[in-house]
């Protein structure tokens, strides 16, 4: 393997350039049909049976090739689509254009999500060349809307799921290596509801003397707020909490062996203490088992320079919630809508912007031991398996209704800075990368 990618290595690092040179940012719509025929023509000449299907917005680029007899069939999920590369002025270099530096190689969408899909689809060239086929079926899911929620993928998975359906295991978009150069892997993700809480008073502005008798729409929405979350950062909202899953035996073992290094955490965002005075595995458990509310946002009245004495006739509030399972963004409307009614917050309105379901992960599945294996096996280091991650993605609608055991790894590192400027990977790991996908390919398929 090892001469294979070094002999490729030039051209292995161009044809990242060439993916990372098309602008794909979903939330601006550029870019997007290149990217993903760009993907779909690198599928083909491996040899893949390729679609590009339209979805309502960015197409999903489905592909399959391998042995179709073979005793391991592998589901590969990535995507084609990065965020935007704002603000401009803090790059430097071109944010689409490839550029190497300091052993780096720097580019918007490198770390999220390019460089991880052709890592995979590299390792399936050097499989082909030095072993003449694929010793497992590989089916992949290439989508271009991930970093806008990927707001038509459950219904791509209603429709076409029995394609997959029958997949020994799944291999996730993504992963890194921390701070101690170790490979960290996991398995399940949080779910999201995101919503807006919309409090409408009077018909106009008013003069802020008239507040002895108008009502104020910011202080009526701070006063919703202020009942769904407590000042000791628990979520207050009626039988939430109940359908909280406490983490299983084997969970709480892969915790206790992550080195959770918080004071690091805290001095990097310059606190002295996390919210709720927890510490070391205590925090852990909290970041991956407990679900957060987030104000993400408020909007209410004069917020401009000096002084305007206004009385808002409207509030906005935009909320984000973490779940855990047994929650689901449509029990969390239910509730919170339930909540604010009991409270006489019937006039407050709550729009559902987004929503995906937590996926569980199977942390004793034979595909995450491959995976666990193959890092060991590659880096000469023990990785890191996280349980679940703390992020939320489309894995629910993928995997789940057909209980497909997820695993994820990648090429990033703790330091990429995914979604900020300069955005990077190091050269070296990506070329391990390639060697990882290869051993894990060739790991699980003899499971």
């Amino acid at each position: 393997m090892h001469a294979y990618i070094e002999t490729q290595q030039d051209r292995f690092i161009d044809e990242l350039a060439a993916l990372c040179a098309i602008p794909s940012v979903a939330a601006e719509g550029q870019g997007i049909d290149e990217a993903a025929q760009w993907v779909a023509a690198r599928l083909a000449a491996l040899g893949a049976t390729v679609e590009v299907i339209p979805t309502g917005g960015s197409p999903v680029v489905y592909a399959e090739h391998g042995p179709a007899d073979a005793a391991r069939t592998l589901l590969i999920y990535n995507h084609y689509d990065v965020q935007p590369a704002t603000p401009l002025e803090l790059w430097e270099s071109p944010p689409f254009t490839l550029t190497r530096r300091d052993g780096n190689l720097h580019a918007r969408g490198v770390a999220d999500n390019k460089a991880n899909l052709l890592s995979r689809l590299h390792a399936v060239e050097l499989l082909q060349a030095t072993q003449g086929q694929l010793p497992l079926r590989l089916r992949w899911i290439i989508e271009g809307e991930e970093e806008i929620g990927s707001p038509g993928l459950t219904t791509f998975a209603e429709q076409y799921g029995s394609r997959w359906a029958d997949s020994d295991g799944c291999l996730w978009e993504a992963g890194y290596k921390d701070a101690q150069g170790r490979m960290t892997l996991y398995s399940g993700m949080k779910g999201i509801a995101y919503f807006e809480l919309r409090v409408r008073g009077i018909c106009l502005d008013s003069h802020s003397s008239n507040a002895t008798l108008l009502p104020n729409a910011a202080w009526r929405l701070v006063w919703a707020l202020s009942t769904i979350k407590d000042a000791s950062e628990q979520i207050c909202i009626d039988g939430f909490m109940d359908h909280v899953v406490a983490p299983g035996e084997a969970e709480l073992r892969y915790l206790a062996e992550i080195s959770y290094d918080d004071e690091a955490i805290r001095e990097a965002n310059g606190i002295e203490a996390f919210v709720a005075g927890v510490s070391g595995q205590a925090a852990l458990r909290r970041h991956l088992y407990q679900p957060t509310c987030t104000i993400c946002g408020l909007e209410s009245g004069y917020m401009g320079e000096g002084v305007k004495t206004v009385l808002p006739s409207s509030a906005l509030a935009k909320l984000d919630f973490r779940l855990v399972p047994d929650l689901t963004p449509e029990l969390v409307h239910e509730l919170l809508r339930a909540h604010l009614d009991r409270r006489g917050f019937g006039d407050i309105e709550i729009v559902r912007l987004a929503g995906e379901h937590p996926a569980v992960g199977q942390v004793e599945s034979e595909v995450v031991r491959a995976a666990l294996a193959s890092a060991q096996h590659v880096t000469g280091i023990e990785p890191v398996f996280w349980p679940r991650m703390a992020a939320t993605g489309p894995m629910y609608p993928l995997t789940a209704p057909f209980g497909i055991p997820t695993v994820g790894f990648g090429v990033g590192y703790h330091l990429s800075g995914t979604h900020a400027p300069n955005e990077h990977i190091r050269l070296l790991d990506y070329l391990e990368g390639i060697e990882m996908a290869a051993t894990f390919f060739t790991a699980f398929g003899a499971a």
